[in-house]
């Protein structure tokens, strides 16, 4: 669905470019080389006034369909959604998943396990009783 999305996108944009070029500017644009104005060929096919307002609403609901394709290939889109990466953290990724399991040391009989003595720390569950200060 996406490529067909941006199929349609590209000819969105070329119909558009093609009709704001064939829009007659203050130097006759690409209008006048087809016969724009009153007496020429794009008089008899858009009317008595010429192409103006047949391009001017083509123009604008080609810009509509542009922007409105814009957005949905914008909520398309895969990246969407996605928390932003740099390029360092992608490739410590990717490395991290071509190095082999191999590569890690393993543990093995041969090699031994040192193990950090654990110092017995004394605890007082009752208070030590109270020794008679007094002299009789």
């Amino acid at each position: 669905m996406f490529v067909v999305m941006i199929i349609l996108h590209i000819l969105i944009s070329v119909f558009l470019v093609l009709v704001v070029l064939l829009q007659a500017s203050k130097g006759a644009g690409l209008a006048g080389a087809f016969g724009g104005g009153l007496g020429g060929g794009m008089g008899a096919v858009f009317g008595g006034r010429g192409a103006a307002p047949f391009l001017s609403k083509a123009t604008t609901v080609l810009a509509i369909a542009f922007m409105l394709s814009c957005i949905v290939q914008l909520k398309m889109s895969p990246a969407v959604g996605r928390a932003p990466q740099s390029v360092i953290q992608r490739e410590a990724e990717e490395k991290a998943r071509r190095q082999p399991a191999e590569a890690l040391p393993m543990v093995s009989e041969e090699m031994p396990v040192v193990t950090p003595p654990v110092e017995e720390v004394e605890t007082e569950t009752q208070p030590a009783a109270a020794t008679d200060t007094t002299q009789q």
